[in-house]
C-alpha cells in the first residue's frame, strides 16, 4: 500500500502552488486539496480531517499553520512536515509585516511580502475575499501541543529566512517539543523556490 501525502496550501495560493513539488513525489499517493479559505479554523480542520487522517501532511506558511491545528485537534496523521508556521503569542508581531503589506497593496502586496518575487497573480485564489479571511484566521491562531495519537511533527525553517521566522520556529519547538530541521539555502517560499528540498524532507520522513 502506497504512502499517502497531503499537501496543504496557505494564503494567497491554491493547490496549483504545489506543481513543482508533486512530480518529485512519484513514490507516494499525493493529494493537494483546494481549501475553502473560510476564515474559520475549526471548519478548515474539519474539512481536512478525512484527507489527512493516516497521511503524511506537509504545508508551507499558512498550510503549515493548519498542520499544527490538525495535530492539536488530534487528527491521526502519520507525520507532518511544516515549514515556518505562525506562532501566535509565542512570537507576537510575526505577521505584522504581511498584514501591513495587505493593507497597503492588497493581495499582491501581501503575497509578495510573504513569498517574494516567485509569487505571481496566477497563484492567487479566484475569490477576492479569501486572502483577507485567511489573514484574519492565521493572525488569530494560537498553537498548542499535538494531541495523543498524532505522529511526529517536524518543523522546518529556511537557512535564508528572516530572523523572526527562525526564532518563531525555535520557540514553537521549545514549547511543544517538535523536532526542527534547518534547510540549507532555503527561505519561506519553499514550494516555489526550493521544491526539491521540500520533497526530500517529505521523503526522509516517510522512510525514517
Amino acid at each position: 500500500m502506497s504512502v499517502r501525502v497531503v499537501l496543504v496550501h496557505g494564503a494567497a495560493t491554491t493547490s496549483r502552488v504545489w506543481r513543482h513539488v508533486v512530480p518529485l513525489l512519484g513514490a507516494f499517493d499525493v493529494t493537494c486539496p483546494d481549501r475553502s479559505c473560510s476564515g474559520d479554523l475549526a471548519a478548515e480542520v474539519a474539512q481536512l480531517r478525512p484527507l489527512c487522517s493516516g497521511a503524511i501532511v506537509a504545508g508551507v506558511s499558512g498550510g503549515a499553520t493548519l498542520g499544527l491545528a490538525l495535530a492539536a485537534a488530534g487528527v491521526p496523521m502519520t507525520a507532518a512536515v511544516l515549514h515556518e508556521p505562525a506562532a501566535g503569542s509565542l512570537y507576537p508581531g510575526l505577521l505584522d509585516t504581511v498584514r501591513a503589506a495587505y493593507q497597503a497593496g492588497g493581495v499582491a502586496g501581501f503575497a509578495t511580502a510573504l513569498y517574494g518575487p516567485s509569487w505571481t497573480s496566477a497563484e492567487a485564489p479566484g475569490d477576492p475575499g479569501a486572502v483577507a479571511r485567511d489573514l484574519a484566521m492565521f493572525t488569530s491562531f494560537e498553537p498548542a501541543a499535538s494531541a495523543p495519537g498524532v505522529g511526529p511533527v517536524v518543523l522546518t525553517v529556511g537557512e535564508r529566512s528572516p530572523r523572526a521566522r527562525q526564532e518563531s520556529v525555535r520557540r514553537l519547538a521549545g514549547k511543544f517539543g517538535f523536532a526542527v530541521r534547518e534547510l540549507p539555502g532555503a527561505h519561506h517560499a519553499l514550494h516555489l523556490d526550493h521544491p526539491a528540498v521540500f520533497a526530500a524532507e517529505i521523503t526522509r520522513l516517510a522512510f525514517r
